[in-house]
C-alpha cells in the first residue's frame, strides 16, 4: 500500500518510478521501529531535500492494546491494535518528514520467546524469496541510492526483525539499483556515556545485567561500526515520533528521560556499511557520503 505523506511533492502512482532526487529507504520490521531506530536519519534526510521512504514489514499486531494489556490476555484486540498502531505510524512518520510509507501487510510475529512466531502466517514463516520479491518492486518503483535495515545477528534477536533482515537482504541481491547499504548498529562505547551520565544524575536503569553473551554481542557490533551521523539538530523530532507510538512507547524508560538525557542518547545513530559503491572513505558521517 502506497501512501504520500502530507507536504509531499512528489507523490508517486500506484505505477511507474519515483526517481527525480536522492532518496532513502528505511526497511523496518514493525511501527514505532522507524522512529526508535532511524528516526534522526530520517528527519535530516528530510531537512536536506532527500527523498525518504519508509517500509514496515509487519501491521504490529502483537503490541500492546489500550491499557497495557498483552496479546492472550483479555481485552486484547488484534483489529484495534492494527488500526491504533497505523495512526500513530501515519503521525510519526509525518513528523519525522517522510515521503511515503509503504506497508507490506504481514502479521507480527512476537518475541523470540512467545509461542506466536511458530505460527502459519506470521511474518518469521513468510518464505524469504516471497517477501523480497515484493521489496524489489518498492526499490524498483522508488530507486532508492540508499537502503537500511537491521544486522541479522544483531544482538536484539526479535523474529521480525530477524526476517526483516533476511528480506531485505535477499531484495539487495536481486538488484544492483542501491549505492549503499547500511545496517542500524547499537553504540556499547555509546551507551556506556549515556548510562554513566544516567548514574551521575541519581536515574537508575530499569535494565537487569545483560549476560556476558549480549555484551560480546555488542562488543562484536562496536568493532564493525563505520558510520556515526550527528541527528543532535533533529532529535526534538525524533522524540516526537517515539512519543506519536504512544500504545507502545507510553511507559517506556527512555520516553520518560529528562531532555538533556534523551538528547545525549538519541542525538547520533550508529550504522554498519555493509555495501558501497561509491569508495566513500571510511569513517564516514553521512550516509549519503559519496553520493553528493
Amino acid at each position: 500500500m502506497l501512501r504520500s505523506l502530507p507536504g509531499d511533492q512528489r507523490a508517486a502512482g500506484t505505477l511507474g518510478h519515483v526517481n527525480d532526487a536522492l532518496t532513502l529507504l528505511a526497511v523496518h520490521a514493525h511501527p514505532d521501529d522507524e522512529a526508535i531506530g532511524t528516526g534522526g536519519v530520517l528527519a535530516r534526510a528530510a531537512a536536506e531535500g532527500i527523498r525518504t521512504v519508509v517500509v514496515t514489514c509487519t501491521n504490529g499486531e502483537l503490541g500492546d492494546a489500550p491499557g497495557g494489556i498483552k496479546p492472550g490476555e483479555a481485552g486484547h484486540d488484534e483489529a484495534a491494535v492494527v488500526s491504533i498502531r497505523r495512526e500513530e505510524l501515519e503521525e510519526a512518520c509525518t513528523r519525522l518528514g517522510v515521503a511515503h510509507l509503504e506497508m507490506l501487510g504481514y502479521h507480527d510475529s512476537g518475541m523470540a520467546d512467545w509461542s506466536y512466531k511458530d505460527g502459519p502466517g506470521v511474518f518469521s514463516q513468510v518464505p524469504v524469496g516471497e517477501a523480497a520479491a515484493r521489496l524489489s518492486e518498492l526499490f524498483e518503483r522508488y530507486r532508492p541510492d540508499v537502503v537500511v535495515t537491521y544486522e541479522e545477528d544483531a544482538a536484539y534477536d526479535h523474529p521480525d526483525h530477524v526476517q526483516t533482515a533476511r528480506v531485505t537482504l535477499a531484495a539487495l541481491r536481486a538488484t544492483p539499483i542501491p549505492s549503499k547499504f547500511y545496517l542500524v548498529a547499537m553504540s556499547m562505547k555509546h551507551w556506556g556515556r549515556v548510562r554513566d551520565a544516567l548514574e551521575a544524575q541519581g536515574i537508575p536503569l530499569p535494565f537487569p545485567e545483560p549476560s556476558p553473551e549480549w555484551m560480546q554481542r555488542l562488543a562484536d557490533t562496536q568493532e564493525r561500526i563505520t558510520t556515526t551521523v550527528d541527528v543532535g539538530p533533529f532529535v526534538d523530532r525524533k522524540r516526537g515520533a517515539v512519543l506519536a507510538h504512544a500504545s507502545q512507547m507510553d511507559q517506556a524508560f527512555f520516553t520518560k528521560m529528562p531532555a538533556d538525557m534523551f538528547n545525549l542518547a538519541f542525538g547520533e545513530e550508529h550504522f554498519i556499511r555493509a555495501h558501497d559503491t561509491t569508495a566513500s572513505p571510511l569513517p564516514e558521517d553521512d550516509l549519503f557520503a559519496g553520493l553528493r
